[in-house]
């Protein structure tokens, strides 16, 4: 896992979940190239971007799904 400082500078083209509220507290998802993904604050495009592998992503959205980050 990498990291960009200003999500802008991707040349990249964004999106979130379509359960997102507008307004809400959401990340998007832009895909840099094969194998990364780029993951932003929505609220912040400005700001800086995770740089995952689609792998992690995958593992990521399957855990999510399954309930596992539930409190």
């Amino acid at each position: 896992m990498s990291h960009i400082d200003d999500a802008s500078t991707l040349a990249v083209d964004w999106w979130k979940s379509s359960r997102s509220d507008t307004g809400a507290q959401c990340v998007e998802f832009g895909i840099v190239d094969g194998e990364s993904v780029a993951v932003r604050d929505s609220k912040n495009p400005n700001g800086p971007a995770l740089l995952l592998s689609r792998t992690q992503v995958a593992g990521f959205v399957d855990a999510v799904s399954e309930g596992r980050f539930k409190q």
